[in-house]
This record gives C-alpha cells, sequence and structure tokens, in this order.
C-alpha cells in the first residue's frame, strides 16, 4: 500500500492535487500499437510512483473518425485510489497523449514517469505541463 504525500497546508487550505499531461511525439509506431506494451505501462506505472491501482486497466482499439482527424490508436485508462492514468496512442502519426492526476504530491516522481514512457513508447520530443489542482481544497469537513 502507498503512502501517500500530502501538499503543505496553509490557513486550513491545501492543494487538492497535481495533473501531470504528457504529450509525446516521434514515438515508436509499433509500441504504440501493441495492446499488451499499453497494459503493461498502465499496470506497472502505479506502483513505480508510489500509488496502488484500484483494478486493472482497461484497454481498447480506438477506430479512426469518420473525419480522418483520428487515425485511429489505442486508448487506455487505469483507476488508482489516488485517481487515474489515461493514454491515448495515435500509432500513424507517432504520437501520444497521457495524463496522470492524483491526490498525492508526485513530483519527485516525474522523471520517473518520463523515463517509464520514453522506455515504453520510444518518442522523440515532448511536450510537458504539471497543473496545480484544487489550490483551496479545505482541509476540515465542511458539513457534517
Amino acid at each position: 500500500m502507498s503512502t501517500m504525500k500530502r501538499f503543505p497546508e496553509e490557513n486550513g487550505k491545501t492543494t487538492f492535487g497535481l495533473h501531470l499531461m504528457l504529450d509525446a511525439y516521434e514515438a515508436d509506431e509499433a509500441k504504440m500499437a501493441d495492446m499488451k506494451n499499453v497494459f503493461h505501462f498502465l499496470y506497472s506505472l502505479p506502483e513505480m510512483i508510489g500509488m496502488s491501482r484500484l483494478g486493472l486497466p482497461m484497454v481498447v482499439n480506438a477506430d479512426e473518425t469518420a473525419s480522418g482527424f483520428d487515425p485511429g490508436g489505442i486508448t487506455g485508462i487505469t483507476l488508482i485510489n489516488e485517481s487515474h492514468i489515461s493514454i491515448h496512442t495515435f500509432p500513424k502519426r507517432g504520437f501520444f497523449t497521457m495524463d496522470l492526476y492524483s491526490c498525492s504530491d508526485f513530483e519527485e516522481e516525474i522523471q520517473t514517469i518520463l523515463d517509464f514512457a520514453k522506455e515504453s513508447f520510444g518518442y522523440g520530443t515532448h511536450e510537458l505541463q504539471v497543473v496545480k489542482r484544487g489550490l483551496d481544497y479545505p482541509t476540515e469537513n465542511l458539513a457534517s
């Protein structure tokens, strides 16, 4: 079981969580099209960063959209005790997008996340955004 790292409290409020958004380019087409690989990524990542899965990841093939904007790929999500991790791969475009949202402070694990994503999907360049969520999250129950 993971030990949640909490955000500091100030004046009865704290940050609720972090939302990591990774957009990766020049990724390996075969690795992104491999459902077992996507499953392994979603299955393994939570434990690597001190979080706990609530069940097995759900991974599905997503067909190309009628407009052609989305050429299809694999979509997957794993629910974690701390929230969720999701990924959408676009093998024909060499692109994937991944989100990790958690009420646990995982700032020290960001490099581990990037390294495992690179190992799993072999991307070249990336864009990373990490946003603090719920900046005025109350530390006490407001209703009884």
